[in-house]
């Protein structure tokens, strides 16, 4: 490093610290600057001797540079015990997720809808240790709080204080989602054209119902309450909105109020609304056109009259591409089933283009999907005393003559001799295996354009997987509803976070790999002011290089460390 002097075509000369490197890429030398000082003139009226002092300071700084690349002897001491209760080592891994949080700047919504609220404790603290611990080290609330030791942050809170924080969230839960909508428009320039929805549930330990706890269809067919998430995300994979109901609501029913949430507080224009075959219902459609928007949405064969099945087993019109796929569409008035105002049900008719596909290997896989179900079928018949409605869901479409007693659940004994296998319902249904409809709105666009606008769904379908099994957000063990709502708040800007990092890394990594890496980049301290690192891999090596931390070191200052984590909070 040394002191730079600049002349300005003012005549006035420019003092600055500036250092040299050289640029591989160029093949010449170049100069950075690290600290601009200011005119001479200036510093002349604050220093007698402005070169004399900065010269100066640049030598201290040579020196310490120097002294930082000079080998460290440490003395080891074989008898040396651990303190109890020490904690000596932490996690460095959530500078990445550190870097992105204050790139989003929810620090400064925090801190901004902060300064009128009467409380000792930092809300913006609170919230990184709830969204940082959810990514790298799942738990509750109590445990977190246990394991707060674990990051370089400031914690000066208590566990009361995080429960009573957990209200606060709840009160600016939908500001914050636009808060981040606005940035991530800015910053990854979000495309909202095309918008994916789809639904899932978490359940509860909890046994006790409530408004927002209910007992419904579980995804993972348990009894306990659950709560119903609808979940908005855009092209790329990163979440828009999200919004929570009552545990009894159909998935069906969710569409309306999150699309008017959407189109009222996102300002998003017209949007295309992809969803599975959950939400394709009249009402739905109905409303998404009515709203001026359209619609891409999965339809099922199976449930539909014999006029489409027959469409579609007709081999006339399709195109066969390569051995293994084939496809065609139509344009169709479907006529579909609306709930007027009233509550009287109307029928209305929608020009709308329904692409049909199949595939072998969707075939292969629903008839091997299907074999077990089968093989539980058949022992059914063969052993109906083991079986009861709960313990036979799946197998019990394919037995004849099944009925259960309404108010246990179990077989009719009168039942059980005159079971027999529903041969004509497999039939049916290997009939039409390997086969998919898309009904859409925008006809003008391709066959192939349309489907790939469908196969994008998997991506909503993915992030919902993450949270249930690498955010581990289920079981939910809060009970008042504000701060279940709040819960899920931070697990949203945690799937936000992990998505924005998949995004940027390209999606080289699925992000349970990438929170796996992160969680492992721990340090321990040895000596004095020196922590020594463990763990490093070409996954944090490639975030590292992505958002210019160094995670490859295995020594590092403590001064060092907080260093970055600083500059990681300049976003």
């Amino acid at each position: 490093m040394y002191l730079k002097k600049s002349k300005r075509s003012s005549g006035r000369i420019y003092l600055s610290i500036a250092d040299g490197y050289r640029d591989k890429e160029r093949g010449h030398s170049r100069t950075v600057t690290i600290k601009s000082l200011g005119y001479l003139d200036e510093l002349e009226k604050q220093y007698n001797d402005p070169i004399a002092h900065f010269e100066q300071e640049v030598r201290k700084m040579n020196e310490q540079k120097a002294a930082e690349k000079l080998p460290i002897t440490f003395t080891v001491n074989p008898n040396e015990r651990i303190v109890a209760d020490s904690n000596n080592r932490k996690n460095f891994g959530y500078a990445a997720l550190s870097k992105i949080y204050h790139e989003l700047e929810i620090n400064n919504f925090l801190i901004n809808r902060q300064r009128n609220l009467k409380s000792n404790y930092d809300t913006n603290s609170i919230m990184k240790l709830l969204v940082f611990s959810r990514l790298l080290f799942p738990a509750s609330k109590k445990k977190t709080f246990e394991n707060k030791g674990l990051f370089f942050e400031k914690t000066d809170f208590s566990l009361d204080d995080i429960y009573r924080c957990l209200s606060f969230f709840n009160k600016h839960k939908d500001s914050l989602q636009l808060w981040l909508h606005e940035r991530i428009k800015q910053q990854y320039n979000r495309d909202t054209e095309l918008v994916y929805y789809d639904v899932t549930n978490y359940y509860f330990e909890i046994d006790e119902q409530d408004e927002l706890r209910k007992k419904g269809v579980s995804k993972e067919h348990r009894p306990d309450p659950i709560v119903q998430m609808g979940l908005f995300m855009d092209t790329i994979g990163i979440p828009i909105t999200y919004k929570l109901f009552s545990g009894n609501t159909v998935d069906k029913s969710t569409l309306i109020p999150m699309l008017s949430k959407i189109q009222h507080d996102y300002s998003l224009g017209r949007i295309i609304v992809v969803a599975d075959k959950g939400i394709t219902t009249g009402d739905n459609i109905w409303y998404t056109l009515s709203a001026k928007n359209g619609y891409v949405l999965s339809y099922s064969i199976r449930g539909a009259e014999q006029k489409f099945k027959k469409y579609v087993l007709d081999e006339a019109g399709y195109t066969w591409k390569g051995d293994e796929y084939k496809l065609k569409s139509r344009l169709y008035p479907r006529e579909i089933t609306v709930t007027a105002t009233s509550g009287r049900k109307i029928k209305k008719k929608v020009d709308e283009k329904q692409v049909i596909f199949y595939s072998k290997k969707y075939a292969a896989k629903a008839k091997a999907d299907r074999a077990a179900v089968l093989a539980k079928a058949k022992d059914l018949i063969n052993n109906p005393g083991k079986y009861n409605k709960s313990t036979s869901y799946g197998a019990a479409k394919y037995v004849k003559n099944l009925v259960f007693d309404p108010e246990t659940g179990e077989i009719l004994e009168k039942t059980k001799q005159s079971l027999i296998f529903d041969e004509e319902k497999l039939r049916q249904e290997e009939e039409l295996d390997g086969y998919y409809a898309i009904v859409t709105s925008e006809w003008r666009e391709s066959d192939e354009r349309i489907i790939e606008m469908y196969r994008g769904l998997w991506k909503i379908e993915e992030s919902f997987k993450v949270t249930k099994s690498d955010f581990e957000t289920r079981p939910v063990y809060l009970s008042r509803q504000e701060h279940i709502e709040a819960h899920f708040l931070t697990c949203f800007v945690a799937l936000v976070i992990s998505r924005i990092l998949e995004y940027r890394l390209g999606g080289k990594y699925y992000v349970g790999k990438m929170l796996e890496s992160l969680s492992r980049a721990c340090c321990t301290h040895i000596q004095e002011n020196f922590n020594i690192f463990d763990y490093f891999d070409e996954v944090l090596s490639d975030i590292g290089k992505e958002l210019g931390i160094d995670f490859g070191k295995k020594y590092m200052r403590l001064g060092e460390i907080k260093k970055i984590l600083g500059e990681v909070k300049k976003g």
